[in-house]
Parts: structure tokens; C-alpha cells; sequence
């Protein structure tokens, strides 16, 4: 809905934010090179899609799940990913005592009961496309704590990715940092002091519903089909002239 009170909003709506995203990205970069772009959580759907089609690559998504604190419902301590990766926070963790076989213990339940039922929601039970040996863009549509931003990169460093990058419209600074460290680089137009909420930064802010995002998931699989099929073909071609 419009956010007429604020009069110092970043984008005007998502498609504005996507916009802006792509415009810092090294576009020619990735187009040189085999590129896979993961959407690491629904929202982060929309910015891999346009991602994907600014760099003429592959798009998939990536399913995660918060692991939340005994104590308090709404605080994520950690996540678990499709790839049964999990990433803790341990200053949370420590603060409120709580135990890592706790921890662990969520994260099987949460991977069992939720991210595998995720996995057939989208992708009908296939597994995340293939990333070994490819350049990698990990796009949200914000990151404030970098909770699921980590889960992702450590999922996709098990798939053995060559390069990994992030993007998003805009995250926390602090967060920024954090993240540099850990990856190959961060591409955002506006890094934030103390995050207060994805919202606060747009006039016009709409969630996707299932179905977009479905639809979204359904045609890039049909765009890496048809890519993998003609690389196939290109293949067969040079082998058959060899």
C-alpha cells in the first residue's frame, strides 16, 4: 500500500528498486560468464527474475526456513536451508541460552515439516539447478540481519559456485561489511544505518502473492530447459566437427 507518509522513500515500488539494483550491477560481467541467479527468499523472486533477464542468465530459488527463539516467536536464531545448511545467530543465541542441539534439532524439524514441502510447492520436488563452476548473484528484496543472505551462501559454497555475489535494493551497512567479507561482492544502491523495516524505504510497497511467484518460477524453468538443450546441441555440433 502507498506510504504517503514518508516523503524520503528510496524507490517508489519494486519495479523502481529493481531498476536501480540492476544499475549497479557488472552486467557485463555476468553475461560473459555462465551465471545463476538465486532468489533466496520469495520476494527475492521478483529481483531474480529481472536480474536474470538484464544478464540473460538462469534463475532459481533457493528455500530456507527461520528457526525461531523458544521464548519469542516472531525472533529468528537461525535458518536452515534446502541443502540442510544451517546458520546461526550466536550473539542471540548465547544472550537467551540456548542450546545448539536445540538448535539443530529445529532445523531437522523445520527442513522435514516445511522447507521440503516448499521445495515441491515450487519446484515440485526437483532439486535447485545445477551451480558447480558458475558465477552466482544471491538477490532478496532487503537484507537486515543477514540470517538468510549467510544460509544462501553457505548453501551455494557447497555447490560448489566459482564466483558469488549479492544484490539487493538495500540492506543495513553493518550487515554490508559482514558480507564482503564472505563473498566475491555486494551490489546494492543504498546501504542504511540501523534498518527499520522494508516498507519505510518504498511510497508503494506489495508483497507477491504465490501465484506471481509461481509463475515466475514456472517460465525461468522453461527458459534453463530450453538453454540446456541448446548447449547440448552446441556441444553435439563441436564434437561431431571434431
Amino acid at each position: 500500500m502507498p506510504n504517503d507518509s514518508n516523503l524520503n522513500a528510496y524507490f517508489e515500488n519494486k519495479e523502481d528498486a529493481a531498476a536501480k539494483l540492476i544499475e549497479t550491477l557488472p552486467l557485463k560481467l555476468l553475461r560473459d560468464n555462465e551465471t545463476v541467479v538465486i532468489g533466496v527468499s520469495e520476494e527475492g523472486v521478483y529481483f531474480a527474475d529481472k536480474i536474470a533477464k538484464a544478464t540473460e542468465s538462469q534463475m532459481d530459488i533457493l528455500l530456507t526456513e527461520p528457526i525461531l527463539a523458544p521464548n519469542n516467536p516472531e525472533l529468528a536464531i537461525a535458518m536452515v536451508s534446502e541443502t540442510e545448511e544451517v546458520v546461526m545467530h550466536k550473539a542471540l543465541i548465547d544472550s537467551f541460552d540456548i542450546s545448539e542441539d536445540y538448535i539443530y534439532s529445529e532445523a531437522h524439524r523445520k527442513y522435514e515439516e516445511e522447507v521440503l514441502a516448499y521445495v515441491y510447492k515450487y519446484r515440485k520436488g526437483k532439486e535447485l539447478v545445477s551451480l558447480k563452476g558458475k558465477y552466482v548473484v544471491l538477490a532478496d528484496e532487503c537484507i537486515e540481519t543477514g540470517l538468510t543472505m549467510m544460509v544462501a551462501l553457505k548453501s551455494v559454497i557447497a555447490r560448489e559456485a566459482k564466483n558469488i555475489y549479492i544484490a539487493t535494493p538495500i540492506l543495513d551497512k553493518t550487515v554490508y561489511e559482514n558480507l564482503l567479507s564472505v563473498c566475491d561482492g555486494v551490489f546494492c544502491p543504498h546501504k542504511v544505518q540501523d534498518y527499520i523495516s522494508i516498507e519505510y524505504y518504498y511510497e508503494d510497497f506489495e508483497t507477491s502473492d504465490f501465484e506471481e511467484i509461481s509463475e515466475i518460477v514456472k517460465q525461468q524453468e522453461m527458459k534453463n530447459k530450453e538453454k540446456q538443450i541448446h548447449k547440448e546441441q552446441e556441444i553435439k555440433t563441436e564434437t561431431q566437427k571434431g
